[in-house]
């Protein structure tokens, strides 16, 4: 019988360097693997009609997210006048996104209630908002808009990204590939649920390529209302640098309520 090596180092090196086995993905998700980072992004939309329709919560019904066409200053502001720096609701949050270079870059803001707060950083896109700072309410007490022109009782005339009061998250089942990077789609799934049985649903995933500016299906799916699809890539579906990928849906009557989700792994791209 081998002799059982105790143990010994209770750092964070994964424990495949002291001849054992750990799996690849979880190794990735403990950020051991360098240039690797697991990503999930999810969205729903209530609603969707005849029209294919971006999976995100705040885009309106028929239509597809509208991408930002040059990079720029961002307001950030709330529904409600307790998202403020000393309020009940969320005081600071984490905004991310990419430059007019498609480099990413994040800033933290105070926010200022129903006023409109500008980023330092332009914007070409928004990846995400993370709440950094709660009050007593320990949420977010409205919902969060970063957007550009003016700016109404908290909501921008022009919305590319919302935090949800729902979840204190966003909602847009969407990704663009920064600089430097490709992701590596392993698997998205589409959920829908609407009061009329055996509504149908089609869904697709989307990829915007960079070069062209072309919105082109990857993917498609059907599924009946109150169903749900996994789509798995033996070979992940590859999306370079730049391109952008989001889920669609459409029905062909009736309106029906959706949720999206994608997994990939974002891999920095070889130098030399």
């Amino acid at each position: 019988m081998a002799q059982v090596v105790p143990v010994t180092n209770n750092g964070v090196n994964s424990i495949t360097r002291q001849a054992r086995y750990e799996p690849f993905e979880l190794q990735v998700s403990r950020g051991q693997i360098f240039g690797h980072q697991q990503s999930f992004r999810f969205g729903w939309a209530n609603s969707i009609g005849t029209t294919p329709q971006t999976i995100a919560s705040f885009v309106t019904a028929g239509n597809t997210y509208v991408y930002p066409t040059s990079a720029t200053v961002m307001k950030v502001s709330s529904s409600s006048a307790s998202d403020t720096a000393v309020g009940t609701g969320v005081q600071k949050i984490i905004v991310a996104g990419l430059d007019a270079n498609y480099n990413q870059v994040s800033e933290t803001v105070i926010m200022n209630g129903q006023t409109a707060v500008n980023t330092v950083n332009s914007y070409l896109r928004i990846l995400y908002t993370e709440l950094l700072v709660v009050g007593s309410g320990a949420a977010q007490a409205g919902t969060i808009y970063v957007g550009t022109g003016t700016v109404t009782t908290g909501v921008p005339a022009t919305i590319y990204w919302t935090s949800e009061t729902t979840y204190n998250n966003w909602g847009f089942a969407g990704y663009t590939v920064p600089a430097g990077y490709t992701a590596y789609v392993t698997s998205y799934t589409i959920t829908s649920q609407s009061a009329t049985a055996n509504l149908l649903l089609s869904a697709a995933m989307i990829e915007r390529e960079y070069s062209t500016g072309v919105a082109e299906i990857q993917s498609t799916m059907r599924l009946v209302a109150g169903g749900t699809v996994d789509r798995h890539f033996d070979f992940p579906y590859v999306v370079e640098e730049k391109n952008d990928i989001e889920l669609r849906a459409w029905a062909p009557s009736g309106t029906i309520n959706v949720t999206g989700e994608i997994q990939f792994v974002l891999i920095k791209n070889a130098t030399d």
